[in-house]
């Protein structure tokens, strides 16, 4: 009988049946993904640390260990400043723009809390907070995008966690090793949120060829199981797939935005640095097109951009407004028709990527 051609090293480091990755910032959608035999990495910088307890207790619960947590650290974000303080930072010229884009598509006034205010990549006091906890908990898996602290790979390490690095480009993915990590997700240019500017079909092969004794994952518009079974010629161990899950039955995504990602393709994400003052693809909404037109002032570095934004995106969001609301989406969206239960999803990967690679056997 010949080996399961989806077994790979990344399913013995993590402890999982499929190599497939599953991103989320719903912790429903994690328990459903590992309960289908994927690996969760639940998606917490934008919550308090009352909430990121929470949430691991309860998957813990719910799945045992098995789990990771993700948590965005950029390296330039002021050390102890309170959200408050850093928009009064932010330029006039830049406010009044903002206002502006408000005005002309008429955006109203948040009226609940300003969930970006809660993001860890604020400040490096609230970044250190997030990794205190995620560590104290126990947690066997850290993913970070956009850098992370030295500290962090030295306590991961004496305390038996694994560390996953994000990264955009091949230097990025040496360096990351060489602190610690213990692997690497290669993310392409049509990969959601914070990506770089090379493709997934170029940056996956060069990064597994330069680091063939470490785990590489595959991310950037996989959300089928013929992508999967791309992933994994071009030497990659295993998948990093977030757009796949945004419209599942389990997903707690706004269900007017789930429409939106059910009738997308891949035209009607944008990669622009308005939102947060990195890079990031989202689906195309009035704030990113106006930022990125000509008469717009010169992005703010984060995390100003990224408050600057959260304005805009919290009034957006509880208007419920669809013309105006945006979400990280990848170029893979074109695929994501239905809104279907994650073990389906998963599923249908999983036997679409085998049946490809099993025909190549048999032909």
């Amino acid at each position: 009988m010949l080996p399961d051609p989806l077994h790979t090293r990344l399913c013995d480091s993590l402890g999982m049946k499929l190599p497939i990755v599953c991103f989320t910032h719903c912790r429903e959608v994690a328990v459903a993904a590992t309960r289908a035999g994927c690996f969760a990495v639940l998606g917490e910088a934008l919550r308090s640390m009352d909430e990121i307890e929470r949430d691991i207790r309860w998957v813990r619960e719910q799945i045992g260990s098995g789990f990771g947590i993700d948590l965005v650290l950029p390296a330039r974000a002021p050390r102890d400043a309170t959200p408050e303080e850093i928009y009064a930072e932010i330029p006039q010229t830049h406010l009044d723009f903002a206002e502006g884009i408000e005005a002309r598509f008429e955006v109203p006034a948040p009226t609940n809390e300003v969930v970006l205010r809660k993001w860890g990549g604020n400040n490096k006091k609230i970044a250190r907070a997030q990794i205190e906890m995620v560590l104290d908990e126990g947690v066997p898996v850290i993913a970070t995008g956009l850098g992370a602290p030295d500290f962090l790979f030295d306590e991961a390490k004496a305390r038996g966690i694994k560390m996953i690095a994000l990264v955009g480009a091949t230097r990025q993915a040496l360096a990351q090793v060489e602190r610690g990590a213990d692997m690497v997700v290669a993310q392409g240019y049509d990969a959601a949120g914070h990506t770089g500017g090379v493709g997934t079909f170029s940056i996956v092969p060069e990064i597994a060829a330069k680091l063939p004794d470490v785990p590489v994952m595959a991310a950037g518009g996989i959300t089928t199981g013929r992508h999967l079974a791309a992933s994994l010629c071009l030497g990659a161990a295993g998948v990093w797939t977030g757009t796949a899950w945004l419209a599942s039955q389990e997903s707690d995504l706004d269900p007017l935005v789930k429409e939106r990602i059910l009738a997308a393709d891949g035209a009607e994400t944008t990669r622009s640095a308005s939102i947060s003052g990195k890079t990031m693809r989202v689906l195309r909404c009035p704030w990113t097109d106006v930022w990125d037109g000509e008469e717009a002032p010169q992005l703010l570095q984060s995390p100003y951009q990224m408050l600057l934004t959260s304005r805009y995106l919290q009034g957006a969001n509880d208007a419920r407004r669809p013309d105006l609301m945006t979400e990280a989406v990848g170029q893979g969206v074109r695929f994501v028709r239905e809104e279907r239960p994650v073990a389906a999803i998963a599923q249908e990967m999983a036997k679409q990527a085998r049946d490809v690679l099993q025909g190549f056997r048999s032909g």
